[in-house]
């Protein structure tokens, strides 16, 4: 989904971005309000802009807006999605720019009737269909590469609207988990490699898709199963049906949901709770990478399971060092005078009470360009009073950028692919600095082989085209 817009200066640059979020309801009768709730659920998948579409049966409706969830959606607009179908869509842009025209899900008519679809991944291939549909005579509306789908099912001239959609994903490559919904129906469909979580439920009478359960226990809806990796699940009035529409390739499930992206309290990918594997991550972390200190702090939110799993392991007390300020908005007013750290420390302030004069080990999910790193790293140690600070990652050294649908920097941004650990240990001015190892990462998953490792070793699962990422820019 091309390159993110800049941020402003405060906001974590140095950090991976989520991908996005999809949900689905069918036959209920507040379709659009459980979607509302799920899509605020999953709001930590992408917080650029939100759109729910809904079906009474007879014809689609769809309010969207740039932000929040609960900045879109108000009550009277929630009143105009009528009917009991209804899918959602969290946006963070990887392919397409932050515009309202990109918000999905996309809304469109063609020759049955009208679809509306959403779309959490990256296809490796839209470039070159695009340029292919456009030459039939396609129009796209949007730069967002999901809409390349959209036509796909447009275009085809035969059949069903399940056999266009079979004829539609069997043409288009990467990643890909989508809910599509006609007028008296919706379609699940996930990726033959299965990159992307996408899970089934059950609530009131009523069926349930979305990306992470957690979405699910908001709502009090039961996890079925997952959407299986080359399915697509039919759900109408008659009930389920699964159609395989690829061959059976090797799993490529995304390491860095376990990592980054998803919430702790989901189960994904087989029902694998995230909290429980991010605390082995800090424990076997622990185990590889012992150090003499007196406290053990996360950097919140995302790397508090890990700290919490290196306290457990090497027996070191565990506290909030640093605290999150969650209020931070998307403008902020700087300051005219320097203040050291700014950039951060809106977001993020250190205990000098309970910091200073300590040895601490700060613990962190990932470090990528290491600008980040390094400012928490002197401010723990200049504002916090800190003796000491050892910097522990509970994953990888990055090294390659993603093309599956996380917006990454190019391989030249990432500091680990161009600097030995050592280096990077005395550009963030950490005293000592280990990352989780990729062997030591696999023995805490289950079914290591199961998963898409590629920002960590280069070996890519899908291939791309040579020019990917310069035609990731026509976009």
């Amino acid at each position: 989904m091309c390159s993110a817009p800049d941020l402003p200066f405060y906001e974590e640059k140095d950090k991976f971005r989520e991908e996005c979020g999809v949900f689905a309801v069918f036959n209920h009768k507040e379709a659009a309000n459980l979607t509302y709730l799920g899509l605020y659920a999953l709001q930590h998948r992408g917080q650029e802009g939100a759109g729910i579409c809904s079906s009474d049966r007879k014809l689609l409706y769809v309010e969207k807006g740039m932000g929040l969830v609960a900045d879109i959606f108000s009550e009277s607009k929630l009143q105009k999605l009528y009917g009991n179908i209804a899918i959602g869509h969290n946006r963070y842009s990887t392919t397409g720019s932050s515009t309202l025209k990109n918000v999905q899900p996309i809304l469109a008519k063609y020759s049955l009737g009208s679809i509306a679809i959403a779309h959490n991944g990256n296809l490796v291939n839209a470039a070159q269909l695009r340029s292919e549909l456009e030459r039939e005579g396609a129009i796209f509306q949007s730069n967002s590469d999901s809409e390349v789908i959209v036509h796909l099912i447009a275009h085809a001239n035969f059949g069903t609207l399940h056999d266009r959609v079979l004829e539609a994903v069997r043409q288009i490559s990467g990643a890909f988990s989508l809910v599509i919904m006609a007028e008296r129906e919706i379609i699940a469909v996930r990726d033959p490699r299965g990159f992307r979580p996408l899970s089934l439920g059950r609530y009131d009478g009523a069926w349930i898709v979305g990306s992470e359960t957690c979405a699910f226990d908001l709502i009090g809806a039961e996890y079925v199963r997952d959407i299986e990796p080359g399915e697509m699940l039919v759900i109408n009035d008659d009930g389920l049906t699964s159609i395989p529409f690829a061959t059976r390739e090797r799993r490529s499930q995304c390491i860095f949901e376990f990592i980054y992206f998803s919430r702790p309290d989901s189960n994904i990918f087989g029902c694998i709770n995230v909290n429980e594997v991010r605390k082995n991550f800090g424990k076997e972390l622990a185990r590889t990478f012992p150090v003499d200190a007196d406290l053990v702090i996360p950097v919140p939110d995302s790397g508090v399971p890990a700290a919490l799993g290196y306290a457990e392991e090497s027996g070191i007390p565990f506290d909030f060092g640093l605290i999150r300020n969650h209020y931070v908005g998307r403008t902020f007013i700087e300051p005219q005078q320097n203040i050291r750290h700014f950039g951060v420390k809106i977001k993020l302030n250190p205990v000098r009470r309970l910091l200073e004069g300590k040895r601490v080990v700060v613990v962190d999910d990932s470090i990528v360009r290491g600008t980040t790193s390094k400012k928490i790293v002197k401010m723990i140690k200049e504002s916090g009073g800190a003796r000491s600070v050892h910097t522990r990652i509970s994953s990888p050294p990055t090294v390659g950028p993603c093309y599956y649908g996380i917006d990454t920097p190019t391989r030249g941004e990432l500091i680990a692919s161009s600097h030995t650990v050592e280096e990077t240990r005395k550009y963030i001015t950490a005293d000592s600095l280990g990352y989780l190892s990729l062997e030591s990462l696999r023995s805490v998953v289950p079914h290591p082989e199961d998963f898409c490792t590629a920002c960590f070793d280069n070996e890519y699962p899908v291939a791309f085209p040579e020019d990917y990422m310069d035609q990731l820019t026509l976009f």
